[in-house]
């Protein structure tokens, strides 16, 4: 049974989703951030920080995943689709919507394939982490759920 999510569940995602993506950004700034910084307008104030304007894309960006996330796995849009099918859509429509972030907004050299294999990377890695944390918590779930109906079958036997 699926739980009824509200508004806040939405943006405590977006804010999941955002506060993750300026921890790695930030992570970037002080590793490559001097050497970035007349590349990228993510880079621009070097490793003294990420500018505002940058802070509020990433931001939108993190409303769009939200909002991908919700269409493909929800049965709101899609009621019929494999969930394999429906995970290499969502990581297809992410990619696309960060390319048009990327080319719009100059976060690094569009003809340059270092800073995409950079980007490609960090994408694999952040996706693997979350699948993992995913993973875990479904099994904790799970765990929790077993132990409540034990406990409830226990007490229906008394």
């Amino acid at each position: 049974m699926e739980e009824k999510r509200t508004i806040f569940d939405y943006m405590g995602q977006v804010f999941i989703v955002f506060g993750f993506a300026m921890l790695v950004l930030n992570v970037f700034c002080l590793v490559f951030g001097d050497s970035a910084k007349g590349f990228s307008a993510m880079f621009e104030l070097g490793s003294k920080g990420i500018p505002a304007k940058v802070s509020f894309q990433f931001l939108c960006v993190s409303v769009l995943i939200v909002g991908i996330r919700f269409v493909f796995f929800t049965d709101v849009f899609i009621k019929k689709m494999p969930i394999w099918l429906r995970m290499i859509c969502m990581l297809a429509m992410i990619v696309i919507v960060i390319a048009v972030f990327v080319i719009a907004f100059h976060w690094f050299p569009v003809n340059m394939w270092q800073p995409w294999a950079m980007f490609f990377i960090c994408f694999g890695i952040s996706f693997f982490v979350s699948y993992l944390i995913m993973i875990i918590k479904e099994k904790t779930e799970n765990k929790q759920m077993e132990e409540a109906l034990k406990r409830l079958k226990s007490g229906e036997e008394k």
